[in-house]
């Protein structure tokens, strides 16, 4: 395994649940990747924007968890623009089998279902 690499995550308020889920499967012990969750997670403070982008800028990539919810969290999109803007690499995780519209401010980062094997890629290629 890799030196533990220190990630943001990016998802709905909404969908913290399905965060809390996906941040603690790093200590399970066949999880085959290793990362330092840097979620903001009072996002609506006065200092929000720019404790976001500090925390981007330290981190070696961003994963967006994507839902229904997306589209409307207009926070999450913010956090996708902010990784882009600081040319993080990006990586999108379905977490609803049902939906698969990829948002627009991702760009050209792909879009891949949540599956160990997709996570683990990404983060050992940090």
């Amino acid at each position: 395994m890799s030196d533990k690499k220190v990630v943001f995550i990016a998802f709905a308020k909404e969908d913290e649940s399905t965060r809390n889920l996906f941040t603690g499967q790093r200590v399970h012990p066949d999880t085959p990747f290793e990362f330092t969750d840097m979620s903001v997670k009072d996002p609506y403070d006065s200092e929000w924007k720019e404790r976001v982008r500090t925390r981007v800028k330290r981190s070696d990539g961003v994963i967006a968890l994507i839902s229904s919810n997306t589209p409307s969290a207009s926070g999450q999109i913010w956090e996708i623009e902010c990784a882009v803007e600081e040319e993080k690499p990006l990586l999108g995780i379905w977490i609803e089998d049902s939906y698969r519209t990829k948002p627009s401010a991702m760009g050209d980062a792909p879009c891949k279902v949540w599956t160990w094997d997709n996570v683990a890629a990404f983060i050992d290629g940090l």
